[in-house]
């Protein structure tokens, strides 16, 4: 942290207070049986010789009993993630439950796991439900959405084969969200994707906006996913442009806040109406810090953040060194708050930065260090800045923010 910057009261309170912490784990790394054109995690098996490997046992049973141990909170929240978490297989999850009751302490446990959902079957799906496994799956739309970029190993579709999973969770009564990206395919459909979300049963939505910088490695070599900034880096060319994805929220807005209005949630819209009443950011993109969300690798490597699995990031291993200890280096106080001290002057000038931040620093601009997104972010903050102003009025007087949908 630079020297003499202000440190933001809420980060300062969390600081001081019981020591608590969000971390993704990867049990499987980078492995999946997909090939999504532009995810960002596949090639992170390079830095670990070109392998794949999974979690073990024994690996398993003590990250579980550090990340646990580490949390001063009566809660903690494993969140599983990947790659694709269900190729390690669900006698593995069943230890992993079976560790969280062994060294839980009193405390309870959550699980959460994010999963392509090509995988599922009613095993799955029944031990999800009996374990109260919160499900997040990807789908990033109607069946041409989807499979412009999600394709498995073989060039194949998946959007039949994650249809028959979702189908399988809503027989099984799992609980589960959606999370889509907003990529190319998806500009000017934003109404469309909402309305077919909503058919297939999802009530909790996420739309993930798709801005990746790459580096070609050949005509038939997949790009490799760089950091911002990496010398000879181009954008991809599968990433939603910041006018494509104004509107893509702009239009789904516009159908949730006419029916929809406490009956489905959409997380930018919570994060952006807590931003409006003043409250914390809910989500780590629009927080004022990178804090928090740090992840454990396979074999128990930690890294500051998921989108920043890069040598330079990594802050040590949660077998050799205790999570406190590690998440008490100054690298994590440096890379935390950098966000909020490179923010550039017309951030800070800017109407909306209690609502945005900056967004993800995975999206700036390395030249002027503005968000690429900014032009989006913010054709959607002017369309529904009316509506949130009358939606916190609505909470100050006690009312429910849905009677923003009366005539």
């Amino acid at each position: 942290m630079r020297s003499g910057q202000a440190i933001p009261l809420e980060d300062a309170a969390r600081l001081t207070g019981p020591s608590a912490f969000n971390i993704m784990l990867k049990p499987a790394g980078s492995l999946c049986n997909l090939a999504c054109a532009y995810c960002y995690y596949l090639d992170k098996a390079e830095l670990y010789g070109g392998k794949e490997p999974r979690m073990t046992l024994e690996v398993l049973e003590q990250v579980t009993r550090a990340y646990i141990r580490a949390n001063d909170v009566p809660e903690v929240q494993f969140v599983w993630h990947g790659g694709e978490p269900l190729l390690t297989g669900l006698e593995f999850f069943r230890k992993a439950v079976e560790f969280q009751r062994k060294y839980a302490d009193g405390k309870k446990v959550f699980n959460s796991i994010q999963t392509n959902g090509t995988l599922l079957n009613a095993h799955w799906a029944r031990f999800f439900r009996e374990n109260n496994f919160l499900v997040g799956l990807s789908l990033d739309g109607p069946q041409d959405i989807h499979d412009r970029y999600r394709l498995d190993r073989g060039d194949a579709p998946t959007f039949s084969r994650v249809m028959a999973g979702l189908k399988l969770l809503r027989e099984q009564g799992v609980e589960f969200n959606t999370l889509s990206t907003v990529n190319r395919a998806g500009e000017g459909r934003g109404a469309e994707v909402y309305q077919f979300l909503k058919e297939t049963g999802s009530r909790y939505m996420q739309f993930l906006p798709v801005v990746e910088f790459v580096r070609l490695r050949g005509r038939k070599a997949r790009p490799q996913i760089v950091e911002p900034g990496t010398p000879g880096a181009t954008p991809a060319f599968w990433s939603v442009s910041a006018p494509g994805f104004g509107k893509f929220v702009c239009d789904v807005f516009d159908t949730w806040v006419r029916q929809d209005v406490g009956r489905y949630f959409v997380q930018l819209f919570d994060s952006t109406l807590s931003a409006w009443c003043g409250q914390r950011e809910g989500v780590c993109v629009f927080g004022k810090t990178c804090q928090g969300n740090a992840v454990i690798e396979h074999n128990g490597d930690l890294y500051a953040c998921d989108h920043f699995v890069y040598p330079r990031y990594r802050l040590g291993n949660v077998l050799q060194t205790p999570i406190r200890e590690l998440m008490a280096q100054p690298a994590v106080a440096d890379f935390a708050y950098r966000k909020w001290t490179t923010l550039p002057r017309r951030c800070q000038q800017c109407p909306y930065l209690p609502a945005c931040h900056g967004e993800c620093p995975q999206h700036r601009d390395a030249q002027t260090g503005v968000n690429v997104l900014c032009e989006g972010y913010r054709m959607f903050f002017d369309h529904a800045a009316p509506v949130f102003d009358r939606m916190r009025q609505l909470l100050l007087q006690g009312r429910a923010p849905a009677e923003v949908m009366r005539p």
